[in-house]
Formats: C-alpha cells, structure tokens, sequence
C-alpha cells in the first residue's frame, strides 16, 4: 500500500507541476516540450533526485503510449486529401533528408578515425527524428499552413525510411563482420518495416468502420483508446515498430472511415496527460554525466546531423519545387532526436557488442542536446517559415 500510495501521489504531482510548466510555455513562447525535460531533469537523479526509485520503470509504459497516440494522429496527415496537396514535398523531401542525413554522419565518423562499422550505423540511427516533440510545437503554436502541413507528413514517415536505413546499415554490417547472421538480420529488418505495415491496415481497416458503428453517434473514446492500445500490444508481440504501426492505422481510419473523423478527436482529447508524463520522465532519464563523454566524435555526429537534416531537405524541396520558405527551414524544424534513435542504438549495441560503449555514450549524450535544443529550433523554424 505504502508503494501505491508513492506511486498516486508521485504521478499527481507530477501532472499538477507538468501543468504548470505548460502554462509557463504558453506566456513565455518556449516549447513546452523544452520545459518539461528541463522539469524532469531537475528533478531527476541528475539534480534534486526526487523520484522514487520505482518511476524508472514507467517510463517504457508512458513512451510507448504516448507515442502509439502520436503516431495515430500523425497518421490522419497522410490522409489521400492531404497527400494530393502535399504528398511529393512530403515523399521528396523525407527521402532526400534522411539519406542525407545517414551519409554525411557516416563520411564525417569516417573522416574523424571511427571504423566503418560505428560510422554506419551512427549515420542511420542519425536519420530519426522526433515526432511528439514535433508535434508538440506545432499544437503550441497552433499554426495551420502549408509548411507545417508539409513538416506533419515528413515527420510522420521519416522514422519509417529510418528504420529501412537502420536495418539495411545492420545487414552491411553483419557482412563485413562476417557473424553468420547476416540473413537473419536482413529478415529482421524487413519484418520490422513491412509487418508494421500489415499490422497497420490489418487493425486499421476494421477500425475505421466499426468506429461509430458499434453505437449510434459519434465515437467514444472508449472506442478508439482501446483499438490504439490493442495495435500496441500486437506491435510488441509481433515485434515490429509500434509507431510505425500506429502511424499506418492511423492513415488507413483517415482514408477509409468516411463517415466521420472523430477517432482523432476522440485521441485528442486524452493524449495530452500522457505526453506530459512521457517528457517529465524522459527529462529525469536524461544523465549530465553523459554530455561529458561525447568528445570530438559527439559534436561531429551532431554537427553532421544538422547539415544533413538541412541539406537533404533543400535537395529535396528544390528538386519538386516546393516554396521558399519549405526549402529554407523544413531542415530546423526536424532537428529534435529522441525515443527511436536510443531504441536503434541500444539494438546495434546488442547486435555488435564491441561496439556497445562507443554507440551508447555517443546517442545518449547527443541525444540529451537534441531534446533540450531541438524544439526550440523547430519553434524558430515554424514560426519563420510562417512568415515568409
């Protein structure tokens, strides 16, 4: 009882001052996704320590639930209306930034002595990006244009194309270091990428119609929680991506269920206690000690990271000529990293574990930059794009 009672009161203080923090966003302008990890760092075992010890195990919970409501909702962006507008800047430029983004980071680990092997993968793992603290900005700032439609669709497939690299940089790996686990690996990956994707439709197709179906009127939450939950449960027994998952049910509800949107709503309406939970907690995850251990290589990566995110998108953009102000500032706008660069990093860890200690301080401690500064990069993006 007494571990319960740590536990409410723990995740209602932490509700209650995450509350306080997203007010504090809307009167100064910061992202309060920028806020709320600094909240989670201050009191975190990085500063004040004032978790209990068993919050460190929420945080698996909390993320994934986050961003399976993330995900879905991102998924309403790829919708066919949305597509017809927008749909070549999205594809144009999410390929071109991410492939970018994996070969500029890969050359410039090269150029500073990392073996190959590092180099690759670090390249792919730099390719992800952060769909909730993006989505987040965007809610804050509540603009509606066609920049910020275009950034919605690139952040809503870019992990997918980042999870294709990751997976063909763990194949070329295995070759090269020749563990007799190359087909399994190569499998894996496609797994990984093209059963999310059935999984997707396969949930997502009976939702769509069976949403406002079951009972007359609009949708309940009820309803689209629990289908949501469902499409993550499946995602980690099927061992595939969950946001990419989610992210395809969500495109398959916006294309099929004509009869309403409401799914979405429904969603809205309750996601935002979990992705206060989810930064909180990721800001207390964040170790200072782990800045210090990134060295020259870490601020290469990052480096790299940004030029690539900026690069790719101006090659992209230019080569379907999309505007000015897309060309210009889509790259800023992508710099967040979080969640799904550390799940590849700690997959590659365990794939290669002789290089387990260079690629784990090397996200970890760029990653830690990324969450803090990323938003505030992608606010100035937003905000000027939408002005030019």
């Amino acid at each position: 009882m007494e571990n319960t009672g740590t536990i409410l009161l723990t995740l209602g203080a932490i509700l209650f001052l995450g509350f306080a923090t997203d007010e504090l966003g809307r009167r100064t302008r910061l992202p309060r996704v920028t806020l709320l990890l600094v909240f989670g760092l201050i009191i975190g075992p990085s500063a004040a320590d004032l978790l209990p010890e068993i919050s460190t195990h929420w945080l698996p919970l909390f993320t994934e639930i986050a961003l399976l409501m993330v995900g879905f909702l991102l998924g309403e962006k790829l919708s066919t209306a949305k597509l017809n507008s927008n749909g070549r800047y999205v594809f144009a430029i999410s390929v071109s930034e991410s492939l970018m983004t994996a070969v500029i980071v890969s050359v410039g680990l090269l150029l500073v002595g990392l073996p190959v092997g590092i180099a690759i993968l670090l390249g792919a793992i730099a390719a992800a990006s952060a769909p909730a603290a993006t989505v987040d900005v965007i809610e804050q700032l509540q603009l509606r244009n066609k920049f910020v439609d275009t950034l919605e669709g690139v952040v809503a497939v870019d992990d997918a194309w980042g999870l294709l690299l990751f997976s063909i940089a763990l194949t070329i790996v295995g070759l090269t270091a020749s563990n007799g686990e190359q087909s399994h690996i190569l499998l894996s990956g496609l797994w990984e990428v093209g059963g999310s994707l059935i999984l997707g439709v396969l949930i997502g197709a009976p939702m769509a119609y069976l949403t406002g179906r079951i009972r007359s009127g609009s949708p309940t939450q009820i309803e689209a929680l629990a289908l949501v939950l469902i499409c993550g449960g499946l995602a980690e027994l099927l061992k595939v991506s969950f946001l990419l998952t989610a992210i395809v049910m969500g495109m398959t509800v916006a294309n099929l269920a004509k009869h309403h949107d409401r799914p979405f709503h429904a969603i809205e309406g309750i996601e935002r206690p979990f992705l206060i939970l989810f930064f909180v907690l990721a800001g207390a995850s964040i170790h200072l000690s782990s800045l210090w251990a990134i060295g020259l290589v870490g601020l290469v990566y990052m480096l790299c990271r940004v030029v690539g995110k900026l690069l790719g998108c101006y090659l992209g953009a230019s080569a379907v000529h999309a505007p000015g102000n897309i060309k210009h500032w889509m790259g800023l706008a992508l710099t967040p990293q979080a969640g799904v660069a550390m799940g590849m990093a700690l997959i590659a860890a365990e794939r290669f574990p002789e290089y387990k200690e260079l690629i784990l301080s090397i996200v970890i401690g760029t990653t830690v930059i990324f969450e803090l500064l990323g938003p505030l990069a992608s606010r100035l993006a937003i905000v000027r794009a939408s002005k030019s």
